[in-house]
């Protein structure tokens, strides 16, 4: 883009982005002025360690600001303005995403494919059975089977016992990952975002080694190793 094509980017207006300490919690001010979530709340955050990082996403902006490859900020409203009110519709979504977790099918053929996959989901799949009770069953090819009603129930229950800035990470990694349990095991530290973002991709990583790959997924790819290094972020920060 030149300097004399639109953007719908706003204007940057602050010059300093700093971190401010308040009775239940931290915040980010500009210039001064505290940060309002889209809903109008107040961003309090958990941890200085989130703050610093919100704070250092803001800093970076150039002339306009790019909110939507803020990925700190936009999970920080999430969680304040979205989360405490649908923890149960947040938990229900991460049960769905049980029934069809990526890391439970295995590809058809060809078999070279397949044995990676399994090389690097089976351990994962065992993790969450061992670890929090989620046994998924998983299949050849892309139709879901019904899985066990207690790992659902597991997984649920796991989601609402989480605060509600673990609760929208481990959300956000699931859409990301396309898998439940990657998003565990990232919440859980059992796994990086970037790890799991890449154990994700498997098959697309397959296909573009022996198809090529256009410039158009290549950005997707990179984008979303993007938003998997903020998720590492977020959950370093807020422990």
């Amino acid at each position: 883009m030149t300097s004399s094509e639109p953007t719908d980017k706003p204007k940057r207006f602050y010059k300093l982005a700093a971190v401010e300490p308040m009775d239940d919690g931290w915040t980010v001010a500009l210039d001064g002025r505290t940060i309002k979530t889209p809903a109008r709340a107040g961003l309090v955050l958990p941890t200085e360690r989130l703050a610093r990082a919100i704070a250092a996403e803001w800093q970076a902006q150039d002339a306009n600001i790019d909110l939507l490859a803020m990925h700190l900020t936009r999970l920080a409203n999430v969680a304040i303005d979205r989360a405490g009110e649908t923890r149960e519709e947040m938990a229900d979504e991460l049960a769905r995403y049980c029934e069809t977790d990526l890391i439970c099918h295995i590809a058809d053929t060809p078999d070279e494919l397949a044995e990676a996959e399994e090389n690097h989901w089976a351990p994962v799949r065992d993790w969450a059975g061992d670890t929090l009770g989620v046994n998924l069953v998983p299949v050849i090819g892309i139709v879901a089977s019904p899985q066990p009603d207690s790992s659902l129930e597991a997984a649920r229950d796991h989601a609402l016992s989480l605060d509600a800035f673990r609760l929208t990470g481990l959300l956000f990694g699931a859409g990301l990952f396309g898998s439940a349990l990657l998003a565990l095991a990232v919440e859980q530290e059992a796994l990086s975002a970037e790890d799991a973002y890449e154990i994700s991709r498997i098959d697309e990583a397959w296909q573009a080694d022996n198809w090529g790959e256009d410039e158009e997924a290549k950005a997707v790819t990179e984008a979303r190793r993007l938003e998997a290094k903020a998720l590492g972020v977020w959950f370093r920060a807020l422990v």
